[in-house]
Parts: structure tokens; C-alpha cells; sequence
């Protein structure tokens, strides 16, 4: 992987974090330019050898967590996410930072499971708003999404798991 894949994947990175983080939605435009313009370089890169490289890491990013999806585990969002994030980074790499944000979403789930059993739904609320940078971000609604028991930003564990996966190439 190159400097440049590595740049685009972690732009696509911050990117769908933020918007996750403050919208709780990852945008279809964010997703199919970065698909698109990772199949334009693998093949101004490598020709069709380019193709159909980016086409095997997008599969290996979108085809799992369609099944993940399917049985309403995440968001549809974090299926393109992936999708197009393998386009970028190849199979095995994105299957890897597929493996540790599972990985990491169960440890902060189990968190919140804890902490929200141990203290009650207003302290796992406290928590939940602690945890995110408040400084220009909807606390009220971090604070309704911790009360109803939601599913998180799957971004919160994705983040981690391609700082591990990167730190591990590297």
C-alpha cells in the first residue's frame, strides 16, 4: 500500500467519522466519490490489474458487512464505508480493520452495557457525552441517543481498528 492509497483511505477515514459522529449517518456522496476515484488510480496505477484489484477489496470490505447489515447490526453507511475504504486499501487490509472494529465494538458496547446496567440510563448518558468532544457538537442529541438504548456510531470502533491495523503495517 502507498502513500497515496493510505492518504485517501484515511481522509475517507476522518471524514465519515466526523459526519457519523455528528449526523450519525455516513453520505452516499463521500462514499461513491472515494469508490470512484480509488477504481480511477488502481487503474491509471496498474490497468486492469488495477481493476480488478480494486474490485476484489471492495467486495472483501462491502460483502460482509452487507450480511452484518442484513441482520440490522450496523448501518447501511458503513457497508459503502467499507466498501469503498477496500477499494482503496486491497483485501487483506481492509479485512483486517473489518476484524478489529468488530473487535472494538464489542469492547465498547460491553462498556456501555456495563457502565449502563452499574449506573442507570442518565449515567451512561453522562458517560456517552463525556466520551465525544463537546465543543460545537449536539450534546442533547448524544445525550437522547445514550437514554434510548441505540446502537452506537459504528465509526467509534472503526477509527481504532485502522490506527492498529496501520500501526501494524508500518
Amino acid at each position: 500500500m502507498d502513500l497515496i492509497q493510505t492518504a485517501a483511505a484515511a481522509v475517507l477515514l476522518i471524514i465519515a467519522f466526523i459526519t457519523d459522529l455528528k449526523l450519525q449517518i455516513i453520505p452516499n456522496r463521500l462514499t461513491a466519490s472515494f469508490f470512484a476515484a480509488a477504481f480511477i488510480y488502481h487503474t491509471a496505477l496498474s490497468g486492469m490489474d488495477g481493476v480488478a484489484s480494486a474490485a476484489a477489496g471492495a467486495a472483501a470490505g462491502f460483502v460482509p458487512l452487507l450480511l452484518l447489515h442484513l441482520a440490522r447490526g450496523i448501518g447501511a453507511g458503513d457497508v459503502k464505508l467499507f466498501g469503498a475504504l477496500g477499494a482503496w486499501v486491497g483485501v487483506w487490509t481492509v479485512l483486517d480493520m473489518m476484524l478489529y472494529a468488530i473487535l472494538y465494538a464489542g469492547v465498547i458496547g460491553g462498556c456501555l452495557i456495563m457502565v449502563n446496567r452499574a449506573f442507570g440510563k442518565k449515567v451512561a448518558a453522562g458517560v456517552t457525552a463525556f466520551l465525544v468532544p463537546a465543543a460545537g457538537w449536539r450534546k442533547r442529541q448524544w445525550l437522547q441517543w445514550a437514554e434510548s438504548g441505540n446502537k452506537f456510531p459504528f465509526m467509534l470502533a472503526v477509527a481504532p481498528a485502522a490506527v492498529t491495523v496501520w500501526s501494524m503495517i508500518s
